[in-house]
């Protein structure tokens, strides 16, 4: 293949480095972007897919990744998210081994050098489709476009667009399928090194090694398949240098047929023939492990894609393109979700949205003009290869093929950028070469460019670094979305600060008078500020909203509860197991229903069923310790002690079980469970107090004496402590009376 070094590549105003050098750079720039959110928290979507994902565990059988979603649920199960990417979940679960549990730094580093890596060798994707497959005298590859692929990887390794990806860590699923997307495609590179495919000589192994890490690359995200699509491209473009344009020109005129065919007489056939094949199988694969079908996705998630008129349906999906075309182009506003009204839908054709649709196919087919028209075979192969990087990457998530689950993700352009930097870093170099006269202008652009991408990607990282700042900064962005409000209230009220959370909850709901979750979380705050009436009202009607919605039943249950609306209450319990099975917080709080009816029979079942579904249920086990202990049943109260053995470290159910031995006046033992309680929780005023009744019990009145005083101390106003300390003053000094 006969390649000369591209013309517009020399007058890019960057020094000229080594390929070890520019991989270094380009690695160096990914780090200084990202490093500050090496110390962040878990967030967002990490609290499902991390925190809360028992694969990750080491006791949790490591074949479970193959059979459940990348959030831990069974593929087969209907409310299955149906993401299928064990090899990610796989370096979770690394994570987590080597770190002896969650600790947030380590999954953050492994992001950022996962980052870095992709960046570095995207560097040499670049050269290649900018360059061509060019190699010397000793087999080495030629870079013929140095500049250009520093800086489209430069542009990469900044771009802000990344910052979810790469600080986010559920976003490593992009990084590994971008790492893997990346092998496949200098794998597939590798099967034409010992010349092009226009003579036949390819290595059918490296093809079948590229189809393999395309495998690799799908089990991260489902994006990876589209690597088939890019080398495909690849093989046609470049290595059989088919001009698309007078191709197709050819077979229109039915002109020159013989040349045609001699394309397809070189291999090309049997290579597209077996990533067809391999493309084929892995999609079959995915179907028959998807189980049940698709996920079902509501439309609060793609308000777009329920749109009954499909002009309007369509209408807005190209809205959502362009929308994500700004953000590659200028990524100020970014946010973490843009779901529940962030992006309003157009609902008719007069909408002055409309506009920003026509400029953006304007320039795409004047882009396409360009790339399949344009007489350099330089700047048609360049255009060409970057409007499929750009593109081919995007299209599982453009809504054409099937339903997604989201408005705009920022993850999903990590790969998508590449070809967007790849045209910019084309721009600036045909600018460059045509423009000389502007050349330093050019050079601060694109220093500019690079100074705004890094201070933008690094202050981006810092708001990844706590749900606190995640939350807040996306209220300038999306002030219409809901669940923006949300998150923002749900941060605030799990740092204690219910009443600015009662706030962001009301908008939430005023914005989405349907977000069933903020009803439900807006009606717990105001059940535990004893503003029942209003708690009822929202719970009742987030139910009505959401038949299925079980935490609802059950919170609304335990408001109608302290109502006093005793048949009610357990009717909203029933319907919360109903709706799920495996329950133990509802039977448990079902138990307390019971007791305060006096059904202690009833209570004492469903706390048994709490801690079957839950063994380490505290509560459950606590209270069945403390009825048995009230009804007289102190034998039976003794199941504290089979409690203990599942939680040996819980001083509620040590002082809770020691009470029930003090009053079978097995004082030694009681003795010993107080004191191993108060070692654990040295400051509880109870602990001191009912140590103090047994001692006085036991006679051991300077003991006594002792732990009243403590108990006093940590809380004056603990009931019957001062009574029982005054009695014991009482009796000590008339001990003192009689003693001679």
């Amino acid at each position: 293949m006969a390649l000369s070094e591209v013309y517009w590549d020399r007058p890019i105003p960057l020094p000229k480095l080594s390929l070890t050098q520019a991989k270094v750079t380009v690695a160096l720039v990914a780090l200084l972007c990202f490093i500050n959110s090496y110390d962040g928290e878990f967030v967002f979507d990490d609290s499902e897919a991390i925190v809360n994902n028992k694969d990750l565990k080491p006791t949790t059988p490591l074949m479970n990744i193959w059979s459940n979603d990348f959030w831990g649920s069974n593929l087969s199960s209907n409310s299955s998210h149906k993401s299928y990417r064990p090899l990610t979940v796989l370096t979770f679960r690394l994570n987590y081994l080597l770190a002896g549990g969650l600790n947030p730094s380590g999954f953050h580093v492994l992001n950022i050098i996962l980052h870095a890596a992709v960046s570095a060798l995207m560097f040499d994707v670049f050269a290649i489709l900018t360059g061509g497959l060019a190699y010397d005298e000793r087999g080495r590859m030629l870079n013929l476009a140095p500049k250009t692929s520093l800086l489209a990887g430069l542009l990469f390794a900044a771009h802000p667009i990344h910052t979810e990806s790469v600080a986010g860590i559920v976003g490593r699923a992009d990084l590994l399928c971008a790492l893997f997307f990346q092998l496949s495609f200098l794998t597939y590179c590798k099967a034409f090194r010992q010349g092009s495919g226009t003579d036949d000589r390819f290595s059918v192994q490296w093809v079948v090694v590229s189809i393999l890490l395309c495998a690799a690359a799908m089990l991260c995200k489902e994006q990876g398949i589209t690597v088939l699509g890019v080398n495909a491209a690849f093989d046609v473009l470049l290595i059989c240098n088919v001009n698309v344009y007078e191709l197709s020109q050819r077979l229109l005129r039915r002109k020159d047929l013989l040349a045609v065919s001699v394309i397809f007489r070189t291999g090309l056939l049997t290579r597209l023939a077996l990533m067809a094949l391999g493309g084929l199988s892995m999609l079959y694969a995915r179907w028959r492990i998807m189980g049940t079908g698709p996920p079902a996705f509501t439309e609060v998630d793609n308000p777009a894609s329920f749109e009954e008129n499909v002009f309007l349906r369509i209408v807005n999906y190209n809205y959502y393109y362009c929308l994500n075309a700004w953000l590659l182009l200028c990524p100020w506003w970014l946010c973490f979700d843009w779901s529940m009204g962030c992006v309003p839908l157009i609902k008719s054709a007069t909408d002055w949205r409309v506009v920003w649709l026509l400029l953006l196919w304007c320039f795409l087919i004047g882009l396409i003009n360009q790339a399949l028209c344009s007489p350099d075979s330089q700047r048609r192969r360049t255009l060409t290869l970057a409007l499929v990087l750009l593109v081919v990457p995007f299209l599982p998530a453009c809504n054409i093929f099937f339903r997604v689950g989201f408005v705009i993700a920022e993850r999903v352009l990590y790969l998508s950028s590449a070809g967007y930097c790849l045209l910019l870093a084309y721009a600036f170099g045909h600018c460059s070469y045509h423009w000389s006269k502007y050349r330093n202008l050019l050079r601060v652009s694109v220093l500019a460019l690079l100074c705004f991408y890094m201070a933008r990607s690094a202050v981006r990282s810092h708001q990844w670094q706590s749900e606190k700042k995640l939350f807040a900064s996306a209220l300038s962005v999306c002030p219409l979305n809901a669940k923006v409000h949300y998150n923002v209230g749900k941060n605030l009220a799990d740092r204690g600060n219910t009443t600015a959370a009662i706030g962001y909850y009301r908008e939430a709901v005023r914005l989405h008078p349907t977000y069933v979750h903020a009803m439900n979380n807006l009606g717990n705050i105001l059940k535990e500020r004893n503003e029942l009436i209003e708690a009822e009202e929202l719970l009742s009607k987030a139910v009505s909203i959401q038949p299925d919605f079980a935490a609802a039943w059950m919170n609304l249950g335990i408001v109608q509860n302290s109502l006093r609306k005793y048949e009610e209450a357990e009717q909203s319990y029933s319907n919360a197991i109903r709706f799920r099975k495996k329950y133990p917080d509802c039977y448990y709080n079902l138990g307390r229903l019971y007791a305060d009816q006096n059904r202690h029979v009833d209570a004492l079942n469903a706390w048994r069923n709490a801690t079957m579904l839950k063994p380490d249920h505290s509560l459950a086990w606590n209270n069945m310790v403390i009825l048995l202990d009230n009804t007289g049943n102190l034998g039976q109260a003794e199941i504290g002690r089979e409690a203990l053995r599942l939680l040996p470290k819980d001083p509620t159910i040590m002082f809770s079980l020691a009470n029930v031995l003090g009053k079978l006046q097995k004082y030694k033992e009681s003795e010993a469970f107080f004191l191993r309680a108060l070692q654990i929780n040295p400051n509880a005023a109870s602990f001191h107090g009912n140590l103090a009744v047994l001692y006085h019990r036991w006679g051991k009145l300077e003991l006594a004496k002792k732990h009243y005083e403590l108990s006093l101390n940590l809380d004056p106003e603990a009931p019957g402590t001062r009574d029982n300390y005054n009695m014991l003053r009482r009796k000590m000094d008339q001990l003192k009376q009689l003693t001679p």
